[in-house]
């Protein structure tokens, strides 16, 4: 029932939302340069799909972003659970992790550009930078906060440091790691559309950028909901594969 009445009202704060969007629309509060119908863009939703090139820029997008996501877990979870397993690495590198933390990942868009030029290159090792410090820092906590009962245990065990990591640190640090990777994959969709506005790269960011650029609110809008969706279903996947993996919790 909880379960039940929480998607009824989802559903209805979505229907509130189509209505005024409709409303507003309709009665020209914004002028329809600026705001289209929701059944102008639904129309060109449709079209892009069907006859146009939106479903082949959305699916470039998804793969700049799975991609990035995927070389952002991997260098996250590894550089975390080296420096997490490490007081003194922890001792020397946090100062220079929480200068470099901060740095949106536009902020690397120069530096990227003149080592990779405008190129896809270029958008997915910004992506990959963008999105690895909620993985990296979330990884480096789990690590860093293993019960020191099980340290004493690895101790006096004499575990290798390999073994300890994937035996009792990864197994703790797992709730983290994945909460980390729900937030990279946020990060990678944001900043795969921004690096293809700006390096003119196929993708909804470049396609929404034209739209913009030549007042095609209707399509504008299309590439926003389909944003959304892809948005919407990434972490609707990542959640479910959270609960599967965290079953042990429950048990």
């Amino acid at each position: 029932m909880k379960r039940l009445s929480s998607w009824i009202g989802s559903l209805a704060v979505l229907a509130l939302t189509l209505g005024l969007w409709w409303l507003a629309s309709h009665e020209q509060w914004v002028s329809k340069v600026f705001l289209p119908t929701p059944e102008a863009a639904w129309a060109s939703l449709q079209e892009g799909l069907r006859e146009g090139s939106l479903g082949e820029q959305s699916w470039a997008t998804v793969g700049r972003m799975v991609e990035g996501w995927l070389l952002a877990c991997l260098a996250g979870v590894l550089l975390g659970a080296l420096v997490g397993t490490s007081a003194a690495a922890r001792a020397w590198l946090q100062p220079l992790l929480e200068f470099i933390r901060p740095l949106p990942a536009s902020a690397v868009l120069p530096l990227a550009i003149s080592l990779f030029g405008l190129s896809g290159g270029m958008v997915l090792f910004v992506v990959a930078f963008g999105a690895m410090w909620p993985v990296l820092l979330a990884t480096l906590h789990g690590f860093a906060n293993v019960e020191p009962r099980l340290r004493e245990v690895a101790a006096a065990l004499q575990l290798p440091r390999r073994d300890f990591i994937w035996k009792m640190g990864l197994p703790n640090a797992m709730p983290d790691i994945l909460a980390g990777m729900r937030l990279a994959m946020t990060v990678s969709l944001i900043v795969a559309v921004v690096g293809e506005m700006i390096a003119s790269q196929s993708g909804l960011g470049q396609a929404i950028l034209l739209a913009a650029r030549s007042f095609r609110a209707s399509d504008l809008f299309a590439g926003i909901v389909l944003l959304g969706v892809i948005g919407f279903v990434a972490n609707a996947l990542l959640a479910a594969a959270e609960r599967r993996l965290l079953r042990w919790q429950l048990a």
